[in-house]
């Protein structure tokens, strides 16, 4: 994969996914800013050596973060909406429109847009069918993003993540607390995708920006949850959980409203259009590069 001459990257919302790809930017000599809606998160950026600035809908952005916006070379966006709609959106759209240095801006959507497709397959090109309001929410900010670009010609770059998952946020986790559910509803899939793999296909599309793309980003198995648990338990010699119906999961209302999906999510135009090979291509190898990093 080409590399880019160092930049500098503008985040909103710089959190678990973003912070991997900021870490890799700045071991290249780049410049990294980004917000965090607490002091206490803006200083544990600090100590990663980002650059953080409060920020969140009831605090807009202070002169020197403007300023390190405005010279921003990409600018990455990954929060989500809330029901006054997407907070970058709502108080900064006029300074992103003025960052004339940008020449590449990304938004993190998610692959609940979709909605429910009864197990069939979406692509980019499937029609949005959100199911709750938290996705119509997300159906709008897409749109409101694209249309800077539509509108004003942004470079903006719109990706659907599946499932996140990685060090410190995955199954192992709950097996260990005590806290994994085999949900039992067979023939119910979901995608996921490792953090690092998010980290490159961004990278990957900043060296190879198509303004206006929208990509899907997840490993190439969907697979039932009850598998994973199953994968994460032999890993770590752990004793199965007993299968629980559906119904009598012990789930909160937004994990029961995940359920309410289900589809098979395409990968093929990010690994067609990127230079990219996926790291972890199904959970299998994520979950044993997780424990590996863990020692």
């Amino acid at each position: 994969m080409a590399n880019l001459n160092p930049g500098s990257l503008f985040v909103f919302g710089l959190g678990y996914s973003a912070q991997v790809l900021g870490r890799q930017l700045l071991a290249k000599g780049w410049q990294v800013a980004g917000t965090s809606r607490s002091p206490e998160g803006c200083a544990s950026l600090a100590t990663q050596g980002f650059t953080p600035f409060v920020f969140s809908q009831s605090v807009e952005l202070v002169p020197e973060a403007l300023t390190a916006l405005d010279a921003a070379t990409h600018v990455l966006s990954s929060v989500p909406p809330d029901y006054t709609g997407d907070p970058v959106l709502n108080l900064t759209d006029k300074a992103l429109r003025e960052v004339e240095t940008a020449k590449w801006f990304g938004y993190l959507s998610t692959t609940g847009v979709y909605g429910d497709w009864h197990g069939a397959e979406v692509t980019e090109e499937s029609e949005r069918r959100p199911t709750s309001d938290r996705a119509r929410r997300r159906v709008a900010a897409e749109d409101r993003w694209l249309d800077l670009f539509h509108r004003h010609h942004l470079p903006v770059h719109v990706f659907r993540l599946a499932g996140i998952y990685g060090p410190q946020y995955s199954v192992l986790d709950d097996v260990r607390a005590g806290t994994a559910q085999r949900i039992d509803k067979p023939g119910h899939f979901f995608s996921r995708i490792h953090v690092n793999d998010i980290a490159q296909v961004l990278y990957a599309s900043m060296t190879h920006p198509d303004p206006g793309a929208i990509y899907n980003l997840c490993d190439d198995e969907p697979a039932e949850p009850a598998a994973v648990v199953a994968e994460a338990c032999t890993l770590l010699n752990a004793p199965l959980p007993p299968l629980v119906p559906f119904g009598q999961a012990q789930l909160s209302d937004m994990g029961r409203s995940f359920w309410c999906d289900h589809k098979r999510v395409s990968n093929a135009k990010m690994k067609q259009d990127l230079p990219i090979k996926l790291i972890y291509p199904t959970y299998r190898e994520g979950l044993r590069s997780i424990l590996t990093e863990e020692g």
